[in-house]
């Protein structure tokens, strides 16, 4: 009885692991569809033709003030659409229909100033990589990549 009271716990601990670990996982191989849709999104924002979000000024930040700026993922990695900051906060599993397998917040970090040179400033911004969708932010595991974007 004493061993198996101590080795139960620590399959199911194991197996619970395990679980966590696939999730990142596949996470992380998604990444590579999924960031530079996002990193696409921000150019297309900056040149005043978003698909998703709002133009963004060249040298401020985004999103505005109150604002969040997600978009959903099937699990496969296709993009689904955009995800207001209620449902961003509160987590969803489904949009049009379809299954959420991510989502991701994009914003920038404070800009850069001007270089001297006068050319165009680099835009520091921040995609994070969030799972399970249905769980509330707080409680999502985040994958953060940060990237600069002339």
């Amino acid at each position: 009885m004493g061993v198996l009271a101590v080795a139960i716990p620590l399959v199911f601990g194991s197996l619970a692991e395990s679980g966590k670990s696939g999730l990142s996982a596949r996470a992380e191989t998604r990444s590579t569809w999924i960031i530079p849709a996002c990193v696409e999104e921000i150019r297309a924002s900056r040149a005043g033709w978003p698909q998703y979000f709002t133009a963004s000024t060249v040298g401020h930040p985004f999103p505005p003030a109150g604002e969040v700026w997600s978009l959903a993922f099937s699990p496969e990695g296709r993009p689904l659409g955009k995800i207001s900051k209620a449902f961003y906060d509160t987590g969803m599993r489904e949009i049009n229909g379809q299954r959420i397998g991510y989502l991701t917040a994009l914003s920038a970090i404070i800009p850069a100033p001007s270089p001297p040179d006068g050319s165009v400033p680099m835009l520091r911004a921040r995609i994070s990589l969030e799972y399970p969708p249905g769980a509330p932010a707080a409680k999502r595991e985040k994958l953060n990549f940060y990237t600069r974007i002339p």
